[in-house]
Order: structure tokens, then C-alpha cells, then sequence
């Protein structure tokens, strides 16, 4: 996946289009309407390219020379759009079924983009957050702002993971345009159901008066920074030793993170939401088998260790 933008997501769109078209010139030789299909990938791409040059480039009259680069970047799509709209394909079989649908999919991301990339720079129009698809090949990837200048925007899931006292991950969430503070209730609820908890700290994302109010139904101790300026009795309280020693044991879960991502997490090969779901479940069981071995091992050690200055002692 590269960094997606509405002229980048144009040419992916039509570049599939003409895949397809080309599944079906091999299949059946007398279609005659596309042997230029070479001609109209070239000019595309290079439009394409000239439209990112454009928009890159600074310099005097660059809104001119993005917006003629992005004229004729439109152009071309729509007569694309227009050639695939008016083209026949045969409908034989079962497969010929299937690519006219997989065609017809990327007809439509086709409109979508040139709609939008029209709308953007030509009628310099702001497009609603909502209405952007960033990748055609894994619609359900979202746009990812961290809050942190490096990097400021990342694109695929949030993953809201809980560990234990012994960095075990016992529970984890795909958030489906979620925030931190919505996954707090259905975490609670599950876990407090297997497990007797004493305490628990959260990230500031997590903090909502409702969400502290339920964790206080059932954990003694609950250690959720307030995201803003606080009273005096929340300053009072995250003032404390108790309260601060608790905190600082939090930062223990960046390096769990980081170690996900060694396991695997730091990008998915398969493709589709549920291979993506599947995915992540095999890199978190890893991570928990790495962090059991690793006991393991530590515990074999010290036995020998124990072993062997007996039998010195002896």
C-alpha cells in the first residue's frame, strides 16, 4: 500500500480496469475494440506522474500548473470511463461473471476519484472525511492520527491490547472507527468477568468520567490519567505515590507494542478484512508463546544454576 491520495487511487482504479480488460482479450481473441490497451496504461501513468510532480513542486504558478496537470489527468480517466462503459464483453461462463463484477467495482472506485479529485482542485472544495477511501485493495484501512510528529499519520487498524502483571497480552480488540475511550466498556466487561483485578492503568486516550466511574465498580485501584487540565481532588489523586509507581509500570506496554510488531504486526501480507483479523490473532498468540518460552528458559537456568553450586557445595 502506498501513500494514498485521490490521483494515486485513479490510476490504481484504472489500472484494474484494464487488467480485467486484458483477462478477457486473452480469453477471447476476436474482441477487437482494445488493442491500444498498451497506450492507455502508458499515458495514464505518466499523467498520473506529471499530476504528483505538480503537486509537489513548488515555485511560481504552481496552482496553474496543478490544476492544467490535473485537467488532463481527468480527461483521460473519463475517457477511459467512457470506453469501458460502452464496451461488450462476453458473458460465457461463470468466470466472465465474476471479472465483469470485479470490473464494474472499479468502474465505480474510477467515478469516485475523479469525482473527488475534480472536486478538490479544480473546484477547490474540502472532501468530508467520511467520503475518503484509502486503499481500493483493503477498503477497510483507515487514517490513523497518532497525535506524535513521527510519523503524524499512519494508515491501516488500531489494535487496543491489555496485558497482565507478567507482559501477557490477555486481551485484544480490532477498533473499528473507534476511539480509545469506546473500547473501556466492552474491555471491562469481559475481563472482569474471568479475572480478579486489583488495579489497572490506561493511557490518557482511555479517560472518560463514565468509563472511570464503571472501573471503579469493580477494580480497587484504577490509574486513568484525565486528558486535560484537572481539579483539585484528580490532581490530588494522580499525585499520589501509589498512583504515580502504578503509572510509571504503564510504559512497560510500549515495549509490548514494540515487540508485536517484531511478531509481526508491523504489516500484513494477506489480503481481506477477515485474513487481516486472522492475522493479527497468530502474531498476538506468538507474542504470548515468545513471552511463556522466555520464562521457561529463565526458570530451566536458575534450576542449573542451583544444581550446579550444590554439587560444588557437596
Amino acid at each position: 500500500m502506498h501513500f494514498p491520495t485521490d490521483y494515486n487511487l485513479i490510476w490504481d482504479s484504472a489500472r484494474k480496469s484494464l487488467d480485467i480488460v486484458n483477462k478477457f482479450l486473452e480469453k477471447y481473441s476476436y474482441i477487437l475494440d482494445w488493442r491500444k490497451k498498451a497506450e492507455w496504461y502508458r499515458q495514464l501513468k505518466n499523467l498520473m506522474r506529471a499530476v504528483g510532480k505538480a503537486s509537489s513542486s513548488g515555485g511560481k504558478g504552481k496552482e496553474q500548473r496543478l490544476e492544467q496537470a490535473v485537467r488532463h489527468y481527468l480527461t483521460k480517466a473519463r475517457a477511459l470511463q467512457h470506453k469501458l462503459k460502452s464496451s461488450d464483453f462476453p458473458l460465457i461462463d461463470e468466470m466472465d461473471v465474476l471479472m465483469l463484477l470485479d470490473l464494474f467495482r472499479y468502474m465505480d472506485f474510477l467515478d469516485k476519484f475523479i469525482d473527488q479529485l475534480d472536486r478538490r482542485v479544480l473546484q477547490e472544495e474540502k472532501i468530508p472525511h467520511e467520503e475518503k477511501v484509502f486503499s481500493i485493495f483493503e477498503e477497510y484501512t483507515e487514517w490513523i492520527t497518532k497525535g506524535k510528529s513521527h510519523p503524524n499519520v499512519e494508515l491501516g487498524k488500531m489494535l487496543a491490547i491489555t496485558t497482565d502483571q507478567y507482559n501477557l497480552i490477555v486481551d485484544y480488540r480490532i477498533m473499528e472507527h473507534q476511539s480509545d475511550s469506546e473500547m473501556v466498556r466492552p474491555i471491562v466487561e469481559e475481563l472482569t468477568s474471568q479475572y480478579n483485578i486489583v488495579s489497572w492503568s490506561f493511557d490518557k486516550g482511555y479517560w472518560h468520567k463514565d468509563n472511570k466511574a464503571l472501573l471503579e465498580e469493580y477494580v480497587e485501584k484504577v490509574v486513568m490519567p484525565k486528558k486535560g487540565k484537572c481539579n483539585r481532588l484528580e490532581q490530588e489523586e494522580e499525585n499520589q505515590r501509589q498512583f504515580k509507581l502504578l503509572r510509571n509500570k504503564h510504559s512497560a506496554v510500549e515495549s509490548n507494542i514494540n515487540e508485536l510488531e517484531h511478531r509481526g504486526l508491523d504489516r500484513c501480507p494477506d489480503r481481506g478484512h477477515g485474513h487481516f483479523k486472522r492475522y493479527v490473532g497468530l502474531a498476538v498468540s506468538a507474542y504470548n508463546l515468545r513471552r511463556i518460552g522466555q520464562e521457561l528458559i529463565a526458570i530451566q537456568r536458575k534450576q542449573e544454576l542451583a544444581e550446579k553450586e550444590l554439587r560444588a557445595a557437596a
